[in-house]
């Protein structure tokens, strides 16, 4: 009896699951026939489906509802999206419908948010946690949103960012500032400290000189979050307790202080492997909060989460198809990709990201050991190991009868951010047609259409061949000939 694809994925995980099965041999993926979309639009394809939106939203939520109810825990919880994530339109919008608020860190957010407010998609009232080191531009759209009424909350990442505020914000009656504590970095990172927030010893003065003293200004939030995000170490739960025996302290000599942000971080599934306990994790967060409040007789605070990968990351897929076999020293075998890792995953590249990678067809064909390589020129865009295995093994095929596809999940969150989405990639490699996939009413899916594959038009423009009229100007020498001449003359 041949050992297929089927028998090793089934060997080695517990499959299928509530996300992957398999019918006649293709994949399915959250019960999207991905074949079907795959005739209907063909490679190289990235996917979005929206339900893995809210169904990861409503989760969180849940997770805190249960552990607050557990531990008779007093304050409230507030789940925002950090729009960084991805920015695409669909994204926000599927968020913002199911009650989330937003978490911003550039001036550019801005001007997003102004577009959602005026479709009445994002409210006044909603929470708007701004991030990140500020430059002018970005405080004076923070500035003109607090003029306008919003809910806004400047989380000061500097001691001089509050200066701005002070001379500008000058028709809101209070202003709720946060302030990004600086915390310490994994020991076995590069730098010591973050580059990140206000040192632990510059907080009392921050609050003292420039909020207490001025009667327009309240300290409500104390801002936490560290690089590996939420997991059960010993680095987590000490930078933790740290931050919230700062956050007690800092209560007790500011009564206006009432809520904590812990920052995003809660991880996404990178193999069938994984085995997080949000539940648990989440539980233990509340329960030490309470504790340390308890042990410094001051009220807990409201719980704010930024949560950015864990809202998109698993509602993405990129599909390949493999378009050639190169046998390499006799040994390697290389399927070849009609894509790009380097361009269209970069994290894959960059940071040596893994996801969930699963043959999209033929799982009844027998399978081998394979390097899956890009279409750049470059030697590091290849994709050759699994998080839970340090080999790579798809469907054996002859492709001079079959077609082979496969599937890289979980990709939702920051590709192309990182990617320069719509601008020029390495070799020219051309961003992907993008196809949303969602459900009416009563569960059916729909598909649409949200890009077709870049064009070489859109390059050639930001390269300077088409339609540039700032190179068709007449360009402006900074020494005039006249001025040569008498340069030279001298």
């Amino acid at each position: 009896m041949k050992s297929t694809y089927t028998n090793l994925i089934e060997q080695t995980f517990e499959f299928p699951t509530l996300e992957f099965n398999v019918e006649n041999t293709e994949l399915s993926f959250n019960n999207v026939p991905l074949m079907e979309i795959i005739r209907q639009y063909g490679t190289p394809l990235k996917i979005t489906y929206l339900p893995k939106i809210g169904e990861h939203i409503g989760n969180a939520k849940i997770f805190f509802k249960n552990a607050f109810k557990r531990f008779n825990y007093k304050g409230n919880y507030t789940y925002c999206y950090c729009t960084k994530s991805s920015h695409f339109r669909f994204v926000l919008e599927e968020a913002l419908s199911h009650n989330v608020h937003i978490e911003t860190s550039s001036a550019y957010d801005i001007p997003i948010l102004r577009q959602m407010h005026a479709e009445g998609k994002l409210l006044k009232s909603n929470y708007i946690l701004c991030n990140g080191y500020k430059l002018p531009l970005y405080q004076q759209y923070i500035t003109e949103l607090l003029n306008e009424g919003f809910n806004v909350v400047p989380v000061l990442d500097n001691l001089g960012e509050i200066e701005y505020y002070e001379k500008h914000v000058t028709k809101a009656e209070t202003v709720s500032f946060g302030i990004r504590i600086a915390t310490d970095e994994e020991p076995n990172f590069a730098f010591y400290t973050s580059r990140l927030g206000v040192r632990y010893s510059d907080i009392n003065d921050l609050y003292r000189d420039k909020i207490e003293s001025n009667p327009r200004f309240k300290l409500k939030m104390l801002h936490f979050f560290i690089n590996t995000g939420i997991k059960d170490t010993a680095y987590y739960w000490s930078e933790l307790t740290r931050f919230m025996f700062k956050y007690c302290e800092m209560q007790k000599i500011c009564p206006d202080l009432d809520s904590i942000d812990i920052g995003g971080g809660l991880p996404i599934q990178t193999s069938l492997q994984f085995n997080y306990d949000y539940q648990q994790m989440i539980d233990e967060i509340v329960e030490n909060i309470q504790w340390i409040c308890g042990k410094n007789n001051v009220p807990v605070p409201h719980i704010f989460t930024e949560f950015g990968s864990y809202t998109v990351g698993e509602s993405g897929a990129v599909i390949y198809k493999v378009i050639d076999q190169k046998l390499q020293n006799d040994k390697e075998l290389w399927y070849m990709i009609d894509g790009s890792f380097i361009t269209q995953l970069p994290d894959s590249w960059g940071m040596n990201q893994k996801y969930i990678m699963l043959s999209v067809n033929n799982w009844d064909n027998p399978y081998q050991k394979v390097n899956l390589g890009g279409l750049t020129c470059d030697s590091q865009d290849f994709y050759n190991t699994e998080a839970h295995s340090a080999d790579l093994y798809l469907p054996i095929f002859d492709q001079n009868t079959e077609d082979q596809y496969v599937g890289l999940f979980h990709t939702g969150a920051y590709q192309e951010s990182l990617g320069g989405y719509g601008g020029i990639q390495h070799c020219l490699i051309p961003a992907p047609k993008h196809v949303i996939v969602d459900r009416d009413a009563q569960g059916n899916l729909t598909t649409r259409l949200f890009a077709p594959q870049q064009e070489s038009d859109s390059m050639l423009k930001i390269l300077g061949y088409q339609d540039n009229t700032v190179a068709e100007e007449v360009a402006t020498p900074l020494v005039t000939q006249e001025e040569m001449e008498e340069m030279a003359h001298s």
